[in-house]
Formats: structure tokens, sequence, C-alpha cells
């Protein structure tokens, strides 16, 4: 099988991972690889992890990785679908790095030759946040969802369940 990196963007609850999951099911040659980037913060997040966990079965082999998405992503013989960057950003922030350590994780992992299905939330449709944090947040968001779709092969924006590929 030809390698291939995608991403499917949209907003929370837009159904996009469930779309990126569909995907990686179709388009990988055995159980692809789930990252799960999602660090457990509280009850409430949780329940999110664990409802994410029941809608995919079995059919993933689910890898946790808060931070080193390279290393991961590397050793896979499998696709791997990488839920999700929007986390990864905010754990990677709440560790203490910054854009350019970031910018250089995501350039190494699509100059791999491997498959990648990206998922990141869309927050270029929002307003600009009050603080400075949460702007600091958008702000790589956004630089890192160009990023990411400018070495994709295909990218989907998703909105009430329909991804429509418009790359």
């Amino acid at each position: 099988m030809k390698t291939k990196k995608a991403l499917f963007i949209g907003g929370i609850k837009s159904g996009k991972s469930y779309n990126a999951e569909s995907y990686a099911l179709k388009i990988a040659s055995k159980k692809p690889v789930y990252l799960a980037t999602t660090e457990f913060i509280d009850a409430e997040m949780q329940k999110r992890i664990d409802a994410h966990k029941l809608n995919r079965k079995e059919n993933f082999e689910t890898v946790e990785e808060p931070l080193k998405l390279f290393e991961i992503i590397s050793k896979q013989k499998s696709a791997v679908l990488v839920e999700c960057v929007s986390m990864w950003i905010n754990n990677m922030l709440y560790h203490g790095f910054g854009f350019s350590e970031m910018k250089k994780e995501l350039e190494a992992i699509l100059m791999l030759d491997k498959t990648v299905i990206f998922v990141i939330n869309d927050v270029g449709c929002g307003v600009i946040p009050e603080n400075a944090l949460a702007r600091e947040f958008v702000d790589i968001s956004g630089k890192l969802s160009q990023l990411i779709a400018s070495g994709c092969e295909e990218v989907y924006h998703t909105i009430a369940g329909i991804s429509t590929r418009i790359k």
C-alpha cells in the first residue's frame, strides 16, 4: 500500500473523529493504530475518553502518548490515526513546549514514509479569546493546521457529521 497523509478538521463534536476512524479502517491494510493524545484531566474528560474507546471497539490498536508523537509513529507498521492534534498542542503547552518544538515534531512526522491520519479542531471560525494562553493556543493551532494540511495529500472539513474533501 502506498503511504499517505490525511487531515480531518472540524469543530468540536462535528463528527471528524468518527469519520477519520472510518477512513483509517478503510485504507489500512491491517489493524490501524489509534494514537490517543488526551491526558486524563478530570472525571468528565475520563467519560469522553471512555466513550471514544467504546466507539472504536477492537478495531484499532490503541497507543496512549500525550507528547512524543514522532517516536510512536516512526515505529508503527500500520496506518496511524492521531486523535487529536488539538489535545497534543494543549499537552505540549502545559508541559512547557513552544511552537518551534511542535512545528519540528510535525514536520518530522510529515516526512515519514508512513500512513498518518490527523484529527484537529478548527479554531479559525471563533472569536479572538480574551486571555493570552488561549490566544497562543489558537495561533499555534491555526499555524499547525496549515502545516499539516500542506503536507497531506487529502484534507477533509467536517460539519454536522459530513466530511467534505477540500484537498
